[in-house]
């Protein structure tokens, strides 16, 4: 596997949630206090308590951020960087970095998915731009290039260059990415994170094997989406 450099808090709630969180949760319990103050039937407290409490539950679920580690050799391996269901394997022309044809891993990401994005092979960061645009819907094909995406280029050890683009949708308005370039990255780090679901695409080099099937559930960092062509 080699030696790793472990970024990774742990914790179960993702950073990106914490104010949110605590905000909301100060305010829902200072609402809840003031109903049960103000009225002598509690009816209202509760009624409050029970929507509010359950959409706090939500949000909070929104935010989670399991512990998850490949552990296996990942040398030569492409693994899911985001929860979520893979919507497009195809041949595509990609002309903003490569100017040739790339093999697309694409994975739709749920309101109810896991929302953190991992770092989907071993490797340098070569470059990191985002790029403004439109918010059609996650998964239609055109979202790939026309909406507000973010894209990480990672070179690995063996010279393989490997596009992960992070793409907002028509719910996902901010996509927040942690690559910086010329840092050494790894499987089993965060990559970054996309508020409200939306899509990842991963760009592979033609002739590489593809582990998962249309409509396959994936579990970022855990579920094998391919393997590189050895040079």
């Amino acid at each position: 596997m080699g030696e790793r450099i472990r970024k990774l808090k742990k914790i179960r709630i993702h950073r990106e949630g914490n104010d949110t969180l605590i905000l909301s949760l100060l305010l829902l319990v200072a609402v809840a206090a003031l109903l049960w103050i103000s009225f002598e039937s509690k009816i209202p407290f509760w009624s409050f308590l029970g929507v509010f409490g359950i959409a706090w539950l939500i949000v909070l679920n929104f935010y989670r951020c399991p512990i998850r580690y490949f552990g296996a050799d990942t040398d030569g391996l492409v693994v899911a960087p985001a929860d979520g269901r893979v919507v497009v394997i195809e041949e595509v022309e990609e002309n903003e970095y490569f100017h040739d044809k790339r093999l697309m891993v694409s994975i739709f990401m749920s309101l109810f998915s896991v929302h953190a994005n991992w770092f989907p092979v071993d490797g340098k960061v070569k470059s990191v731009s985002h790029h403004d645009g439109n918010f059609h819907k996650a998964w239609l094909p055109k979202a790939s290039e026309e909406n507000e995406h973010a894209d990480v280029l990672i070179t690995t050890a063996d010279g393989t260059d490997i596009l992960c683009r992070q793409i907002a949708g028509a719910m996902a308005r901010r996509i927040i990415t942690y690559a910086k370039v010329g840092e050494e990255c790894f499987i089993d780090e965060h990559l970054g994170f996309i508020k409200l679901g939306s899509r990842v695409d991963v760009y592979l080099p033609l002739g590489s094997e593809v582990c998962v099937e249309m409509g396959q559930a994936t579990t970022g960092n855990k579920t094998l989406i391919a393997k590189l062509k050895k040079k």
